[in-house]
């Protein structure tokens, strides 16, 4: 069965996780991680400078880790989380900032703390609001996050911005006005409870006491005949929970190292054996101080485990959705691996042809290469010039050759129809062209816009080369179709259309029928007069615009059939031959992912599974009250 100590222990792994998130969110369920931040409860640490801060700390971790001095010397924020290990286990520190290396030399962990507050803020007595991240793992100490603060001062020393004393405030109240922040206020018995720098702030922000825990350092300082017992005993300054004595080791004791433990055993010897304190020794010292916070932060927990596990269930909503936007992990066998590019590959022709249908912008555009760019592009052609009287006559007498008609000129009109229907090769082409050039566009978004395929940079250029290479198979077929669409309308004319056209009498009276153009009787002089040969580019510019109606309705015909049908129903069929002929091998270099996505999911499964084993931990507890 769960216990509440696993769920401590949960809780700060969540808020290590969500550290980890915050440093490098901003999508995803990050955006869910800073409400997720404030249900958790946390105790900050906090005094003025000098205040015994670091020992109180050091004392309940029972190792001499923080660094030391004078003046400021915390000066970035330090989250610091305990984990109680089984017992003969060894003592080990960890950073955030380097993972993978364990401290077992506490010494090299204050020297870490100094090197890492240096990084951000130089050799200067500058203050960074960044935090430091630490864990000790130890069989000595309790399941709890601390953190320690920058501690409070008054006026600024010589390297420091006049601005130091605010900074500092604002830094530390940015922690302790979290509603489930437990505040440890620090004060030195040597001096005047009022004028307790934590314990103002700490009235600031918590007016009922309710989340203020008093500590009372250097006892073993005040002057002889003094004592502490009207703040112990909450005469001076009422607290809703008990102060708490600390008697710190001495400045000879930390040169000398004192072992923790001796010191600990010291620090209950004092109060035990102190006429003013004996009564109280019970609930004095760093021991009685860690438990009692970590009973605190029970309390806390216990309390708000429906919020905290709504926000854990919102937040497992959120990665659940993220992890299917980053995309699942790849299975290694090729069966496996096959059919994921086949599903690819059907998200994307299916976004494909939603464009082409309409249901997404694009396939309009092939409608506008038929309604405007081919009939303009049938209006531009030179008929005019074509069938102008001097090339009318240039031609028309080419085709008589050395013997003249003998009614009508039937070549000449035979040759002046097919030269003219060739100039519709051109507009038929461009119609093919453009149209390949909208779906090759309309290739490219579909890509672009397949959410799945973006994790494989390989794979989306692979599919884009096999769609085009089979569109370019596509446009090969619909230019053969639309040029044999003009071909045979040269190749076999419409008779009746020459047939219907009124037939002309013999002006002259001769009784010889003339051509149906004609003025009358040709001479071996001038076989044709300017008026006949405007007959012949009237009937012929007649012939050609039936023809242009007609191409102008089943180009589009022929376009839609070879190439836009084409492509809804086999766009694909060259790259599922490709991809089916591939081994294992073959088809894991086409689903190489992009190594930072791989990253960022491999983080999300991570915080993902940390959740759920939150979730079911937390719901144990609940149930087992």
């Amino acid at each position: 069965m769960a216990t509440m100590e696993n769920v401590i222990v949960l809780v700060n792994r969540i808020q290590r996780a969500c550290t980890v998130l915050g440093d490098h969110g901003g999508d995803g369920a990050a955006a869910s991680l800073p409400a997720l931040w404030e249900a958790l409860p946390s105790v900050a640490v906090v005094g003025g400078q000098s205040s015994g801060k670091s020992s109180v700390l050091e004392s309940i971790v029972g190792r001499d880790f923080l660094p030391r001095g004078s003046g400021i010397v915390t000066r970035r924020p330090l989250v610091l989380q305990l984990h109680k290990t089984e017992v003969g286990e060894q003592e080990y520190a960890e950073f955030l900032h380097a993972p993978r290396r364990r401290f077992t030399d506490f010494a090299l962990v204050r020297m870490e703390i100094e090197d890492e507050t240096d990084r951000l803020t130089g050799r200067s007595k500058q203050i960074s609001p960044v935090p430091i991240h630490l864990s000790i793992y130890s069989p000595n100490v309790v399941n709890l996050t601390l953190i320690d603060l920058p501690g409070l001062t008054k006026v600024a020393t010589e390297g420091q911005p006049e601005s130091i004393a605010q900074d500092i405030e604002n830094m530390v109240r940015l922690y302790v006005e979290k509603p489930n922040c437990i505040i440890l206020a620090i004060s030195p018995a040597n001096q005047d409870i009022a004028t307790s720098d934590a314990i103002k702030l700490a009235r600031d922000v918590d007016p009922s006491g309710e989340r203020t825990f008093g500590v009372l350092t250097k006892l073993d300082l005040m002057d002889k005949g003094t004592d502490a017992l009207d703040v112990l005993e909450g005469r001076a300054y009422k607290l809703q929970h008990p102060w708490v004595g600390i008697v710190n080791r001495s400045q000879a004791d930390i040169n000398r190292n004192v072992d923790m433990i001796i010191a600990r055993e010291k620090e209950q010897e004092f109060f035990h054996s102190s006429p003013e304190y004996a009564h109280l020794a019970s609930r004095m010292g760093s021991e009685y101080l860690a438990k009692l916070l970590s009973q605190q932060l029970e309390a806390v927990i216990r309390a708000r485990i429906p919020s905290i596990t709504s926000l854990i269930n919102k937040t497992i909503d959120e990665l659940e959705s993220e992890m299917d936007h980053l995309g699942r992990p790849i299975g290694s066998d090729a069966g496996a691996q096959l059919y994921l590019v086949l599903e690819l590959c059907r998200a994307f022709d299916k976004i494909f042809k939603e464009h082409l249908d309409g249901g997404r912008p694009g396939g309009d555009r092939i409608y506008w290469v038929f309604d405007n760019q081919l009939p303009a592009a049938l209006r531009k052609l030179p008929f005019d010039r074509h069938l102008s009287l001097p090339n009318v006559k240039r031609i028309v007498s080419q085709a008589d050759g050395y013997q003249p008609h003998l009614i009508a000129p039937e070549q000449g009109y035979r040759r002046l129809i097919e030269s003219g229907l060739s100039y519709f090769r051109g507009p038929a082409e461009a119609s093919v062209d453009a149209v390949h050039n909208v779906l090759k566009e309309l290739v490219r978004k579909s890509i672009g816009e397949t959410e799945e395929l973006r994790r494989f940079p390989t794979l989306q250029a692979e599919l884009a080369a096999a769609c085009n290479k089979a569109l370019e198979s596509f446009r090969q077929e619909g230019r053969k179709t639309t040029v044999r669409l003009v071909d045979m309308e040269s190749a076999y004319l419409t008779v009746d259309f020459f047939r219907k056209l009124p037939q002309e009498v013999d002006r002259a009276g001769t009784g010889y029928p003339v051509d149906n153009a004609g003025t009358g009787p040709s001479t071996p002089v001038d076989r044709y007069s300017d008026a006949h040969f405007r007959r012949i580019a009237s009937n012929v510019s007649s012939y050609i615009g039936m023809v242009s109606d007609t191409l102008k309705n089943t180009i589009p015909k022929a376009v839609v059939h070879c190439q836009v049908r084409e492509a809804k129903r086999s766009l694909l069929n060259y790259f599922y031959i490709q991809v089916g002929s591939k081994d294992a091998k073959q088809l894991a270099l086409l689903l190489d992912e992009d190594r930072a996505l791989m990253g960022r999911r491999q983080q999300c499964f991570k915080r993902l599974e940390l959740y759920k084993s939150a979730r079911d931990e937390i719901d144990a507890v609940s149930w087992s009250r």
